[in-house]
């Protein structure tokens, strides 16, 4: 069957087709994407600016159109914590349901986690053994660990790139103190999880995915996009913190001449390194392997999986 899988995430709305049936990968058909930036438009009182949902808004109609002209049977439609933690999340999604006729289902951090999770336990398979997985998204990083296709740590933290973006770089870099502040922030709110994780014992392979841990790895050399998803990505930790302090001192204009970084997302790269580098740092990792397969990835598998089951 075709689907079409509407993503409102905290950076981007994304509309990927796919065609999917029970026992195969699914196949990318089409992809639609604009940026919107949810994260970063909401007002004090945390709530969705009226921009932000007229954007909002106007995207999800237009990947309707979209769907529906590439084929799709059904639209898998959900949004992620930039909706989820806004003041004013029912009225937003009211207000594209009423718009659009289309429904939203807000996902928990939870199930954020684990949904990547089982995307990326079906690319690498049950050869890798205990799986660690690390997603840094806009809004917030998940965290879920397990030997099994569900797994048995799931968590979601509010150290997300364009999170930290709006909170700690509106007005530009922070000053040393500032850095030493946010730093000391993300790497405690990280260890308060890292015991339940590494209990069970240390993961037999550790994985990133999404985005940010993509333009990492790329600007730490690993393979362009161009090359295809078979080919092995890893972001190292030794190469990362090399970059850490240069990309401190760089203009946006200087990031967005990087590899694998896109001119939209030039101020998330500082704080999106803070994270990654200490997420490598306090889980004792060397190196973190890519997965082409993130969150949509999952939200198919589970649907291609129910049908499966129903029929």
């Amino acid at each position: 069957m075709r689907l079409g899988v509407l993503d409102i995430g905290s950076n981007t709305g994304h509309l990927l087709v796919v065609d999917a049936h029970d026992g195969a990968a699914p196949l990318p058909a089409y992809s639609y994407k604009e940026p919107l930036r949810l994260a970063e438009h909401l007002d004090d009182d945390g709530a969705v600016s009226p921009a932000g949902i007229d954007a909002l808004t106007t995207f999800t109609n237009q990947a309707l159109r979209v769907a529906e002209d590439k084929g799709c049977e059904e639209m898998l439609a959900f949004a992620t914590s930039a909706v989820r933690e806004s003041g004013n999340a029912g009225d937003v999604l009211d207000h594209v349901r009423q718009r659009t006729g289309v429904t939203l289902e807000v996902l928990t951090g939870e199930d954020e986690a684990r949904l990547t999770f089982l995307a990326v336990r079906r690319w690498f398979g049950w050869s890798s053994g205990r799986l660690a997985v690390f997603d840094i998204g806009g809004g917030s990083l998940e965290i879920a660990a397990g030997s099994d296709e569900a797994p048995d740590i799931a968590r979601s933290l509010p150290l997300g790139a364009a999170r930290l973006a709006a909170r700690w770089f509106r007005d530009g870099p922070p000053d040393e103190d500032g850095v030493r502040r946010l730093r000391r922030q993300i790497r405690a709110d990280i260890a308060q999880h890292a015991g339940s994780v590494l209990r069970p014992g240390r993961p037999d392979h550790a994985v990133a995915t999404s985005k940010t841990f993509r333009s990492l790895a790329r600007i730490c050399g690993a393979a362009p996009s161009a090359e295809g998803p078979l080919v092995e990505r890893v972001l190292r930790g030794e190469e990362l913190s090399d970059w850490v302090p240069k990309l401190m001192t760089m203009s946006r204009e200087a990031l967005a001449d990087l590899p694998g970084v896109s001119s939209s997302r030039t101020h998330q790269i500082v704080p999106g390194a803070l994270v990654a580098e200490a997420v490598l740092d306090i889980f004792d990792l060397a190196e973190l392997e890519i997965c082409p397969w993130a969150l949509r990835e999952g939200v198919i598998l589970e649907r291609i999986d129910r049908i499966s089951r129903s029929g």
